[in-house]
């Protein structure tokens, strides 16, 4: 998905820390950043439910600022709920405590079947290009079974041309990390494993102005 030259603010993975996502979300400025989020909302934190219900009502109050990505927990979840999943893949990776959350919550968890499915994989503009993973040089990085896809890889990444801005793989210092060559910016920084969630501030050049970390609410993950 491409989109017009603004100021971006790009959030990394959540998993399921509510209350990190509520401050993290704080710092937006819809009228001046299109917001964007690479996908894992859900899993590992304690209230994956309600990061789905807060991120679609704002997608529903901004369509036109707001992007949220798919990630592979999100992958993990579209197919469990399709009925595809037959080895219990999801419910081992922390898909069993989600559903949980979902009846405690009173939420159905099928009422977001659509939306899950609706998740672009890609945002980009002409310098920047956001993905959860990442883009290596795979035959076809956007197949989301390719374990060497955008929604599943670790790296080594490819050199698209632009910047890549992606989470998946945690960065436990409490700050996003950035490779040169090619040039990556990480913005995966553990909140799940009590750490902090990291947002990013960037012009439609790829510039970062700002970095901002909240360190994990104890509540999203005790």
């Amino acid at each position: 998905m491409k989109n017009e030259r603004t100021n971006l603010f790009i959030i990394g993975d959540v998993h399921g820390c509510w209350n990190t996502y509520q401050e993290m979300l704080a710092c937006w400025n819809p009228e001046q950043e299109v917001l964007i989020q690479v996908g894992d909302l859900i899993d590992r934190g304690n209230f994956s439910p309600q990061c789905l219900e807060l991120s679609r009502d704002i997608a529903s109050e901004f369509p036109d600022r707001t992007f949220f990505l798919r990630g592979n927990h999100e992958q993990m979840m579209l197919r469990y709920l399709r009925g595809e999943d037959t080895t219990g893949h999801w419910l081992s990776n922390g898909g069993t405590s989600t559903l949980v959350g979902f009846s405690e919550a009173k939420i159905s968890a099928e009422d977001y079947l659509e939306w899950l499915h609706e998740r672009s994989l890609v945002w980009e503009n002409d310098s920047v290009i956001v993905s959860h993973a990442g883009i290596t040089n795979a035959d076809d990085p956007f197949d989301v079974d390719n374990r060497n896809g955008v929604l599943w890889n670790r790296g080594p990444y490819k050199d698209v041309g632009k910047i890549q801005v992606i989470g998946h793989t945690p960065q436990l210092d409490g700050k996003a990390t950035f490779s040169a060559n090619p040039p990556v910016w990480n913005i995966d920084s553990g909140a799940f494993k009590g750490v902090c969630l990291t947002g990013i501030k960037l012009d439609a050049n790829g510039e970062v102005w700002e970095e901002i970390n909240i360190p994990t609410h104890d509540a999203d993950i005790r």
